[in-house]
């Protein structure tokens, strides 16, 4: 469903959270980009931080998704991965189709603003951005509070602030990267040779 269709009827300030039009979730079936089950689950704050069945270089994530609460269609979706052997971050930010790609997203807190981050590609289910967070990125949102909001601007040329809540941010990233510094595999690595019996 396009963008600009989603939100028909909601007014700018609806768009901005809390709005009754919206409901938080955190329950995709698979990783954004991956196709890997969720293994583990939890819930810190607003966000969920999630390890999945696949065998990469960052298995896990934390995730924050809206709803429409009508159509249950996603209005947004972020999910931040922490890649152990290059310590960086990787982003991925989900909106519904109807964006203007041109025009990217920006995320902004009450003490940071994102350069432009482009849209990498669009499928049936939206368009995305996809690609790697810097660090001092990371650690800038996770300094702020209580709310985020991802500002994107629709193929009709309205712009949209769509707010997501921070609350939990800090420790669900600590939790996250935790994990997946303990469940990480680099794919390229051959496996371990077994131990010779004496």
């Amino acid at each position: 469903m396009k963008f600009s269709r989603l939100l028909t009827g909601l007014a700018l300030g609806c768009v901005l959270l809390p709005c009754a039009a919206l409901a938080q979730t955190a329950q995709p079936a698979a990783q954004p980009g991956g196709s890997g089950a969720v293994t583990d689950s939890k819930a810190i704050g607003s966000w969920t931080v999630r390890c999945f069945s696949v065998t990469t270089g960052s298995p896990c994530d934390m995730y924050e998704e809206l709803q429409d609460k009508n159509t249950h269609q996603r209005v947004l979706g972020v999910s931040l991965a922490y890649v152990p052997k290059d310590d960086k971050h990787v982003v991925d930010i989900a909106v519904p189709l109807g964006v203007s790609i041109g025009a990217g997203a920006v995320i902004k807190t009450d003490s940071f603003t994102s350069p432009k981050l482009a849209f990498r590609r669009c499928d049936q289910q939206g368009c995305y951005v996809e690609g790697v967070m810097p660090n001092d990125m990371v650690a800038s949102i996770a300094k702020s509070g209580p709310d985020a909001s991802v500002d994107i601007v629709a193929d009709d040329g309205k712009a949209y602030a769509i707010k997501i809540s921070l609350d939990g941010f800090a420790a669900a990233h600590d939790s996250m990267a935790s994990l997946a510094k303990e469940k990480a595999k680099d794919p390229a690595a051959p496996p371990a040779a077994p131990a010779k019996k004496k």
